[in-house]
């Protein structure tokens, strides 16, 4: 059954909290590449998970995000690849600022290690739209050995629409437009929780 759209303002409200990054931002266009130079669609990540029963689907989000936007039900993997502060508004942006994850390497590893997940296992790393966060996540994961890492280039919610009375929703393509299954509930045996 395919879910219908979140009201807009609650994209706009999470986009804006996203976008409060500058040192991110800066860097999208760097981060579409990755080391391995592996990339997928949400399409070709889900057909890729149903031909081969090794391969993992690593979400990178912060959890506030997917509580709002969603959960792509085959998750194996969460640990956000920047967290929201939620301990320093940033008065001049209004909003909170993004945090690079310090624990996010160790983290990752605890939990492919508790899956087996082989060195050449295929691994696919996914944020929002497929740009700052799933590609270097990627090679993080890369540099831990792993030598099948994909980024995942529309994200769970794809790209933005470029007309129309939602101009700038993302909901071009994307794991939540494309029909694959997602839900608003998340599988606590996969979600994230802070270390402590």
């Amino acid at each position: 059954m395919k879910k219908s759209l979140i009201p807009s303002f609650s994209l706009l409200a999470l986009s804006m909290m996203l976008a409060a990054a500058p040192a991110l931002a800066e860097e999208v266009e760097a981060y579409r590449e990755t080391k391995l130079g592996l990339y997928v669609t949400a399409t070709e990540a889900h057909e890729l998970m149903q031909k081969n029963d090794r391969a993992v689907l690593i979400d990178v989000r912060d959890p506030i995000e997917i509580k709002f936007t969603g959960f792509a039900e085959p998750t194996d993997i969460h640990v956000p690849w920047v967290l929201a502060d939620r301990d320093n508004f940033d008065e001049e942006a209004k909003t909170w600022p993004m945090v690079k994850n310090s624990d996010f390497e160790a983290q990752v590893r605890t939990e492919i290690e508790a899956l087996g997940v082989a060195e050449d296992d295929p691994i696919i790393v996914m944020c929002r739209s497929g740009a700052t966060r799933s590609a270097p996540a990627a090679d993080v994961i890369t540099e831990m050995g792993y030598s099948n890492v994909y980024s995942m280039t529309d994200g769970f919610e794809g790209g933005k629409l470029d007309e129309g009375d939602s101009q700038g929703v993302r909901a071009v393509d994307g794991w939540r437009n494309s029909g694959l299954p997602w839900g608003y509930e998340i599988n606590p045996d996969v979600a994230w929780r802070p270390a402590g």
